[in-house]
Formats: C-alpha cells, structure tokens, sequence
C-alpha cells in the first residue's frame, strides 16, 4: 500500500462520498469483488497512488473513481476521534 494512501470507509454506501466534511483529496472508489459492487472512501496525495493500489488489487474488476463532495484543506482535516477525549 502507497505511504499517503488512507481507507477511511471501506465497503460503505456511495452516499458517504456526499460528506462536506471530508477532505478534498478524497476519492470514492468502485469495483467489484466476489460478483458484488463495493464502495471505499480513500484519500491519498496523489489521485494515482489510489488508481495504482486499486488497479493492482482488483484488475478487472475496478470500476472507476470520483471525487467526493469534500470541502475541507487536507492539512486542517483529521478523521473523528473513535474514542474518549483525554483531560
């Protein structure tokens, strides 16, 4: 896996792409896998370290791209905290 290539949601629904709150470099994947189409939020430097990654790991079954509604830098965004705040 590239260095800068992030999977911030893997096999989620296509709607998650519609986040303003997601960074600008971030990418809705599409490809298929075991005869069912599937969804990933990726976000990545470079739009072809997410091309290659894909590509190399799905051949014929990678569908294509977009880039999702996100807004924000990428320098000022940072994923949800999943846990407690510390005090």
């Amino acid at each position: 896996m590239a260095k800068s290539l992030r999977v911030l949601q893997q096999d989620c629904d296509k709607s998650a792409a519609e986040d303003k709150t997601l960074p600008y470099t971030c990418y809705l994947v599409e490809y298929y896998s075991e005869g069912t189409i599937h969804y990933d939020l990726v976000t990545a430097v470079k739009q072809v370290d997410i091309f290659d990654e894909y590509w190399d790991k799905y051949k014929q079954g990678f569908v294509g791209m977009r880039q999702s509604e996100g807004r924000i830098n990428p320098k000022n965004w940072g994923p949800p905290n999943k846990g407690k705040d510390k005090k």
